[in-house]
């Protein structure tokens, strides 16, 4: 969210976070689930502000942010969702959550297998290939030194745990479509969904069904899932003109 977070200081205070098991944060051997996350980010938004702000987020924290706007109505001022998800990738590729996920989760958590299998999935051609179908849309900016940075990232100690519960669908804000929908009934302040016209065609799918729900603005912006990232200009020009 850097990238993104520069281009709107000069108009605006960005506060940005890292998740806990990701970023900068510590990564401790715990269970990450969705409920983590929901009130973590009560807990950070209660404790840093005193009025209502806006939010821009981003994939799954579209989820939190809109629970939270539920559950505290008072807490936004206004809702910028880029590019949202509420299902991870393996949920999504067999289309429902399923038992055989959490096994695998499990056995990325194990210490000798888990430690393997993660080091498979996040080899630097793996990270590569990934970034280059789901990502980014630029192929030319995947470079060998982007792909270092990045794998650098996933190589903390502890960073399998966050990561496993993710791709598993552990850190799904939300079961089925209408769990997640649900979230944006009656809400007392405006939302703007940013689609990512790149984007796989099952997530995308899903982000242009909330487009058909009352009072939810939307923009189309060149980029996929990372759009926040590789189009933050296009991105940061949405969010100015809609706050």
């Amino acid at each position: 969210m850097r990238p993104l977070a520069e281009l709107l200081a000069p108009s605006f205070q960005t506060v940005s976070l890292d998740w806990p098991g990701f970023g900068a944060s510590d990564r401790p051997r715990i269970d990450y689930e969705a409920q983590l996350y929901h009130q973590f980010l009560k807990d950070f938004v209660e404790s840093i502000f005193n009025s209502p702000v806006a939010v821009v987020a981003a994939g799954h924290a579209a989820g939190y942010a809109m629970q939270l706007a539920q559950s505290s109505p008072n807490v936004w001022s206004k809702i910028v969702l880029a590019a949202p998800t509420w299902r991870g990738p393996l949920p999504t590729m067999s289309k429902q959550q399923s038992g055989w996920h959490g096994i695998v989760r499990e056995l990325v958590r194990s210490p000798l297998l888990g430690q393997f299998l993660y080091k498979l999935n996040t080899a630097p051609s793996f990270l590569s290939l990934m970034y280059r179908r789901h990502v980014y849309v630029d192929a030319a900016k995947v470079t060998p030194d982007f792909i270092q940075s990045k794998w650098q990232v996933t190589q903390k100690p502890g960073a399998r745990y966050g990561s496993a519960a993710f791709v598993t669908g552990g850190l799904d804000p939300a079961k089925v479509r209408s769990e997640f929908t649900d979230n944006f009934q009656q809400l007392a302040v405006p939302v703007m969904v940013v689609i990512a016209e790149n984007a796989p065609p099952k997530s995308k799918a899903e982000m242009e069904a909330l487009t058909e729900l009352p009072g939810v603005e939307s923009r189309v912006i060149p980029g996929s899932l990372g759009m926040h990232e590789e189009n933050a200009e296009a991105l940061a020009n949405a969010v100015k003109s809609f706050i």
